[in-house]
């Protein structure tokens, strides 16, 4: 069935349109971002169990965006009533000439900024999906949950929890100017299976997860997730250290992920270009990676939890090419960026929610694919790591620098798994270095959406990032 689109937004679309028509009296340019998304979310343990109806991107509110004289002002509602259109106008209208006082009476300097255009434009998606998560049966989620739950701790010995969790969203966005009409409506669900084992005072947890473009449906997959968890688990038990220096590495598909998210991912987003903030504003047209290095981004190149049709910004979804066989092509950016910046926006506007500004964010993230059999990677390598889970990771964007911790590795010696395990790892380097080294990458390819990404320490969005196995050299500790 296809996800219906929200009947509140439909419902105050023309009462959306009067307050466009009344503010543009006195703007060039008005725009109105309003969402009602709806979500659910159950985490079951052996010690607790919730039920809530409230995810990352569960909102429901309005956002006014206008414009003149080169200046953007914002205004956020949490309610709107269609019947008192005329006395909404006027409370945005005195709350922007109060905010036009304190700059004048600061001396602040505006940026000015080209106005956006604002071209005749009508869509209306509604994607496909199976389950709604809110007509989903609850209760026999939970206690398929459950059952989930305690079965992972029958798969151990050492198990001392075990925890599954599920939650889906359905997400209504509608972006209206004077002459567009924009609605989208589609749900994206996650969920994830956890182990924690203790032997000998010492824990240890594995993890497990799925992500996708679809329903509730999704957490079918569960099932077979628990017992990896638990293997996991189990097998770091014994995990020894590494010994730091430089090594001949293969990423598992979750860890590529996080190499194309921390290494072109914030450091490519455009907003930074703007504050001279990034090192990869230098690098436009230049070698940053290996002829093998192909990346993608954008809500069109993948499909999962973060692939919409339009962005924040009414913005068409899009698929860039950020790097075409080692060459950075170019960024990706929000539409007042790409105004300042002299180039058009790629669909990465987007926002926390309808309370917290746009900023340039990624969508999916993706190395492409390759040739190469993980077999003839391992047989390849005389002494290195086979690198596998992603823990977090972060990047220096003015200086390229890369840091990722990873859950753990596997030794490859003389061309064969030696059965030794290494844990926790940090995988540091310099960008151009790390992809400038991959010399090998699969035919295969995966995507991750099970988790969230910060601008800096703020500004949760949900993201997505995978792509194949690859080679590189990198250095780890």
């Amino acid at each position: 069935m296809k996800a219906p689109f929200s009947a509140y937004l439909s419902g105050i679309k023309p009462g959306l349109r009067e307050l466009i028509g009344l503010l543009r009296r006195d703007y060039d340019y008005v725009s109105v971002l309003a969402t009602d998304s709806r979500g659910l979310a159950v985490r079951i343990s052996q010690h607790a169990r919730s039920v809530a109806s409230e995810t990352m991107t569960t909102e429901r509110g309005i956002v006014v965006r206008v414009y003149k004289n080169g200046q953007y002002s914002e205004y956020a509602l949490n309610e709107f009533d269609p019947a008192r259109v005329e006395e909404t106008a006027e409370q945005i209208l005195k709350a922007l000439r109060e905010q036009q006082e304190i700059l004048a009476a600061t001396g602040t300097k505006i940026y000015d900024t080209a106005m956006l255009r604002d071209e005749p434009q009508t869509l209306f998606v509604e994607k496909e999906t199976e389950q709604l998560p809110e007509t989903t049966d609850v209760k026999s989620l939970v206690e398929k949950l459950g059952a989930l739950s305690d079965a992972g701790m029958g798969m151990s010995e050492y198990m001392i929890e075990s925890i599954a969790n599920a939650q889906s969203t359905h997400i209504c966005k509608m972006f209206l100017t004077e002459n567009r009409d924009l609605c989208q409506s589609y749900v994206y669900s996650e969920g994830a299976a956890v182990a924690v084992v203790m032997r000998d005072g010492r824990n240890q947890i594995g993890y497990q997860s799925v992500s996708g473009l679809c329903g509730p449906e999704l957490f079918e997959q569960l099932q077979d997730k628990m017992s990896k968890a638990v293997d996991t688990a189990v097998e770091l038990l014994d995990a020894g250290r590494i010994e730091p220096g430089e090594y001949d590495i293969i990423a598992s598909p979750e860890v590529t992920g996080l190499i194309a998210h921390e290494a072109f991912g914030h450091g490519v987003e455009m907003d930074m270009f703007v504050k001279n903030r990034a090192l990869g504003k230098e690098y436009v047209d230049k070698r940053v990676g290996s002829d093998l290095v192909t990346m993608h981004e954008g809500a069109l190149c993948a499909e999962n939890v973060t692939s919409y049709a339009f962005d924040d910004e009414g913005t068409l979804a899009g698929d860039v090419i950020e790097i075409d066989r080692g060459i950075l092509k170019t960024g990706i950016c929000d539409a007042l960026a790409a105004l300042r910046l002299g180039v058009e926006p790629t669909g990465n506007g987007k926002r926390e929610n309808f309370e917290h500004k746009v900023y340039t964010r990624m969508t999916n993230t993706v190395f492409d694919s390759g040739t190469d059999t993980l077999e003839d990677m391992i047989a390849s390598i005389k002494h290195g790591y086979l690198l596998e889970g992603m823990e977090s990771g972060m990047e220096d964007p003015k200086h390229w620098g890369i840091q990722c911790i990873i859950k753990m590795g596997r030794e490859i010696v003389d061309g064969k798994l030696t059965g030794k395990v290494v844990a926790p790892i940090i995988m540091t380097g310099y960008v151009p270095d790390l992809l400038g080294n991959i010399s090998m990458l699969s035919p295969d390819r995966e995507i991750f959406g099970s988790g969230g990404c910060g601008k800096g320490h703020k500004e949760w969005v949900k993201v997505t990032d995978g792509g194949p196995y690859l080679k590189t050299k990198a250095r780890l500790g």
